[in-house]
């Protein structure tokens, strides 16, 4: 399989954000991965989770929503992290960069969403509407976005671990309010960040799962 990999950069309002772009060969989809903080394009699970979806040939885009600077600010004051409008607009200015390119413009979107990144996720798929194929939330907040996720209309998979008890609770309370396809995944055994053995890959497959179901 021929795969292109490349290092992306894209213009949001008066910032820089940084990718990386795959695209396998005849992909009809593309995930972008979203993240609240500490978590960015060079994480070695958004990677895991990333390849194994080129695998079942889906494109993905690994960036970071955060600039440098804001990274090292959030790591000390946690500003930035629970900034759900901030994270919105950053992700809107990557979506559209994303339908405007030619080599990416004709294919399905899904949105990758952990921890709060899940709730930016969800937040712009109720106002892109149907120009967002597919959500899928591991480990995410969203009941972050509460306020909006009766406007979603693309399929959404919420991926919790099951030792994550306080995070279960506020998932079940979100998927109440989605309109559409839904379901809620529980991970058995699995904490927060899926560090378990096996934890991960599970969460991969079910991704892959919902992503290859609904972008193709």
């Amino acid at each position: 399989m021929v795969i292109l990999k490349k290092e992306v950069t894209i213009k949001c309002q008066d910032q820089t954000l940084h990718g990386i772009l795959t695209m396998p060969e005849l992909s009809s989809g593309i995930v972008l991965f979203v993240h609240g903080s500490g978590s960015g394009r060079h994480s070695p699970r958004n990677q895991f989770v990333a390849d194994f979806l080129v695998e079942k040939k889906l494109s993905t885009l690994l960036f970071d929503l955060l600039t440098e600077d804001e990274e090292k600010e959030d790591s000390i004051t946690g500003e930035y992290r629970f900034d759900i409008v901030l994270l919105t607009d950053r992700l809107k200015s990557v979506t559209d960069w994303v339908r405007s390119e030619p080599e990416l413009s004709g294919k399905k979107i899904g949105y990758f969403g952990a921890s709060t990144g899940a709730a930016a996720a969800l937040a712009v798929a109720a106002l892109l509407k149907d120009k967002v194929a597919a959500v899928v939330s591991r480990g995410g907040r969203p009941d972050l976005a509460l306020d909006v996720l009766s406007d979603v209309q693309a399929p959404v998979l919420l991926i919790v671990g099951g030792n994550d008890t306080q995070v279960i609770s506020l998932n079940e309370v979100a998927y109440e309010e989605l309109p559409g396809v839904k379901k809620i995944d529980i991970v058995p055994g699995a904490t927060h960040l899926f560090e378990e053995p096996g934890a991960l890959k599970t969460v991969a497959e079910l991704a892959a799962a919902w992503f290859t179901k609904y972008l193709s």
